[in-house]
């Protein structure tokens, strides 16, 4: 039966989410139970695309992401893969109408990290849209349901949102981004002299995402909102830890927040929904 195949599908992105993110899955863990498997589809879906560009150098990365983009494609066409992760994810993209677009976008972006080692401004903006932005307007079309206008109006915060995680991951990541994978996101750093005043202008960036996604985010349906604060509020934990190191000690090594630490926000986090403190 077709359906034990979507069911064993669903739970391999579920399983997914849950094994490379704990900060997202306790925040899927707080939205509506009828919108969390969605979630973890899109998640699934992304973080495959991601581990393909970032993690398997013994082969032909180029190849494998072709590959994976011609298999997303056939999917959302016919309605199945054989491959579980891109079965849960048409599922997804053909129940909310999420636009091809969209994730022709993301793809293009996944394929810049197997050339494009070092941004400017536009690549850079570019690179943000399709690896963050848009995967949040895929999050977006699940949380407003099919509704257009709530869609439309919060668009813009959703983006931010976006834009945000990514780069605090980019800082978090530093280090591994430069060493390990050649990369530089940031335009205008020369990584060798990672200063005061280029981690001071990252941060006010990041800082001005986190401000207008906040506004976005009270203004999402009861179904998801909870859920989006959570996973807000441990970034900006992560960035705020971040934000109180010096900027020579963001080339030493990863800065992480520990699981324990994140239950506590998430109780902090209910207190502060339930008392309509958001």
């Amino acid at each position: 039966m077709k359906q034990l195949f979507d069911k064993v599908s669903h739970t391999a992105s579920r399983v997914t989410t849950r094994t490379y993110s704990t900060s997202f899955s306790l925040g899927i863990l707080c939205v509506n139970k009828r919108l969390r498997q969605a979630i973890y589809n899109i998640y699934g879906y992304v973080r495959f695309a991601d581990e393909i560009v970032d993690t398997f150098h013994d082969y032909d990365k180029k190849a494998l992401l072709e590959e994976f983009q011609e298999d997303t494609y056939k999917a959302i066409e016919r309605g199945i893969s054989i491959n579980p992760i891109l079965n849960s994810f048409q599922h997804t993209v053909n129940e909310y109408n999420i636009e091809q677009e969209l994730i022709d976008c993301f793809l293009k972006s996944m394929e810049m990290d197997l050339g494009l080692a070092k941004h400017n401004e536009l690549s850079y903006e570019e690179y943000i849209l399709g690896s963050a932005e848009v995967v949040g307007l895929m999050c977006l079309r699940v949380f407003t349901e099919g509704n257009e206008e709530q869609y439309q109006q919060l668009k813009p915060a959703a983006m931010r949102l976006g834009a945000a995680f990514q780069k605090v991951n980019f800082l978090r990541d530093m280090k591994d981004d430069y060493q390990a994978l050649g990369r530089t996101y940031f335009p205008g750093i020369d990584m060798k002299y990672f200063t005061p005043a280029d981690k001071l202008r990252i941060e006010y960036e990041i800082e001005q995402d986190f401000q207008a996604a906040l506004e976005g985010i009270r203004q999402l349906p009861d179904s998801s909102r909870f859920g989006v604060y959570v996973a807000c509020v441990y970034y900006m934990r992560l960035f705020a830890k971040i934000k109180s190191l010096p900027s020579e000690r963001i080339m030493t090594g990863r800065i992480r927040i520990s699981n324990h630490h994140k239950i506590g926000l998430l109780f902090t986090s209910y207190f502060k929904h339930s008392l309509h403190l958001l």
